[in-house]
């Protein structure tokens, strides 16, 4: 019986690899990169022994940046790598593995596929199997690649780090995979596994905050504070690996306990029914019923952030101290307007950045309506194509608006100051998030089968502006972001028309694509 319900495992598991062949890679290439790539910035910036004692002490006695990063446990290269992007790098090892889970188990089955799979020679567990192997490959990926680009920096840490990526995205994969089973939807496993994820982070960077040596009670309660606390590069401690293989293989018995008592297509948890009548009487207003749930997670994130980073705005000088190129970063991300301004300027384009991501998501809500066949029906009435791909571009151009504006709030009072300057400042990324929707936009209206395309957009344009600076490529490539081209604000002088201009052409750009994009969704198929 157990070999019967194991049936086709494998059959299924490459089929999800092959699905994947394209998204997992790039994801598993910038986690891995984002850590690959510390060392030598990290190196050009402090050269040196004592830079590198001063800048860990400078961080482990500032609160904020401990809630930000996590403590400092050493002074090698290798020990701030671990501290500047392990927690960062779990986190999107976490974000992989619960997209490739839910997309495999829950998704499968709403969409129908698995019913009609499961008619076949395949056993009762072994989508659950697959979806967890796929998540397995790619988090062992992630971390091989990690352990393998770190090892010129000692083979025992390069190992600790990637095995505490990869055990902390094994751990969201089985969160994911009980979510699965509880749930009806898949935007249901995924906003349930990604709140759990956030209350990882709330929980770590509180702790954080509160104690310098990663002992608080918060940071052990928090699976982003185990991979933190195996201290990588800095005496390293094994066996709090063992807490996430365990809390996984803990979580996977139960998806698999789950799983054996609920009918296909079904969740534990029952789905609250809907009114007698029908509410929403637009397109637009059905966008916004689907999508606000999102927002309103994007809308608090991005107030919450605002406000840590606004406070550590005034800090920037004490931290940055005499490091010259660290001061050059700054300033390269920012501008050359005094420290603070430059901070609080980079800072503003690292929102704009992330609500790029936030807009692509909305937009491609499309493409996951027209792939789940719930537009079809919705277009057989008399509703046309154009109001309803209109009322979730509206919701995502006008959301990625408000998210900035609730930033740029957000910085301004945790600055103390210059509330309208930093509004400004975080709106004025605006026209570069609205172009990058475009580009999803156009993608899905014309070659939807490529839709997915518009994640590697937003992600080049993050990578660009969170990296490049730091590894000082060339101006070129820096050109190739949209974010690139927007003015330095907040700044000590009145913006003028070389400021404008780049703003209005970007908004001039995303408005032809935007058009480009409904004109190319009118004359097409729908799941063509």
């Amino acid at each position: 019986m157990k070999g019967r319900r194991l049936a086709g495992t494998g059959t299924l598991l490459r089929l999800a690899l092959r699905r994947d062949r394209v998204t997992a890679p790039v994801w598993i290439l910038v986690t891995a990169l984002l850590v690959v790539s510390m060392p030598r910035s990290l190196g050009a910036v402090y050269g040196n022994a004592a830079e590198r004692a001063e800048i860990a002490a400078s961080m482990n006695a500032n609160s904020s940046m401990r809630a930000m990063y996590g403590p400092v446990f050493g002074d090698s290269l290798g020990a701030l790598t671990a501290w500047r992007g392990g927690v960062y790098a779990a986190v999107l090892a976490a974000a992989m593995s619960l997209v490739l889970v839910v997309r495999h188990t829950r998704e499968e089955e709403e969409t129908g596929r698995q019913e009609l799979l499961s008619a076949g020679a395949v056993g009762r567990a072994a989508p659950l199997t697959a979806a967890l192997l796929a998540a397995l490959v790619a988090d062992g990926c992630v971390a091989l690649l990690v352990a393998g680009g770190l090892a010129g920096q000692g083979a025992a840490g390069a190992l600790a780090l990637g095995a505490a990526v990869g055990g902390a995205g094994l751990f969201f994969a089985a969160v994911a995979a009980v979510a699965a089973q509880l749930t009806e939807s898949a935007r249901a496993a995924k906003g349930l596994t990604a709140g759990v994820l956030g209350a990882a982070f709330v929980l770590r960077a509180a702790g954080d905050s509160a104690e310098a040596g990663g002992g608080s009670a918060a940071t052990w309660a928090s699976p982003l504070g185990w991979a933190e606390n195996v201290r990588a590069f800095a005496g390293e401690r094994w066996w709090v690996l063992g807490l996430s293989l365990a809390c996984a293989a803990a979580l996977v018995l139960g998806a698999y306990a789950l799983a054996a008592r609920r009918d296909l297509g079904t969740g534990l948890l029952p789905a609250r029914p809907g009114p007698a009548e029908g509410r929403l009487g637009t397109a637009g207003a059905l966008a916004w019923r689907l999508q606000r749930g999102g927002l309103l997670g994007w809308s608090l994130g991005f107030l919450a952030a605002g406000a840590v980073f606004g406070g550590m705005a005034s800090g920037a000088a004490e931290v940055v101290g005499g490091n010259e190129k660290t001061r050059q970063i700054i300033e390269r991300m920012g501008g050359q307007s005094g420290l603070t301004d430059a901070f609080l300027a980079a800072m503003a384009g690292l929102f704009g950045m992330v609500a790029a991501l936030y807009v692509v998501s909305s937009v491609l809500r499309l493409h996951g309506e027209e792939t789940s066949q719930r537009a079809e029906p919705l277009l057989a009435n008399a509703v046309g194509r154009l109001r309803w791909a209109g009322g979730h571009l509206a919701v995502a151009f006008g959301g990625s608006a408000l998210i900035l504006l609730l930033a740029g709030t957000g910085l301004g009072i945790g600055h103390g100051s210059g509330l309208g300057a930093t509004v400004g400042a975080c709106l004025a990324q605006l026209p570069a998030v609205w172009l990058i929707g475009a580009v999803a936009a156009l993608l899905h209206g014309a070659a939807p089968r490529y839709a997915v395309a518009g994640w590697a957009v937003a992600g080049a344009a993050l990578a660009l502006g969170w990296l490049g600076p730091a590894l000082g490529l060339p101006q070129a490539v820096m050109d190739l972001s949209p974010f690139t081209h927007l003015p330095k604000l907040p700044g000590p002088r009145a913006v003028d028309w070389a400021d404008w201009a780049p703003l209005l052409a970007l908004t001039a750009l995303a408005a032809a694509l935007t058009a480009a994009a409904l004109a190319a969704l009118r004359r097409r198929d729908l799941l063509a």
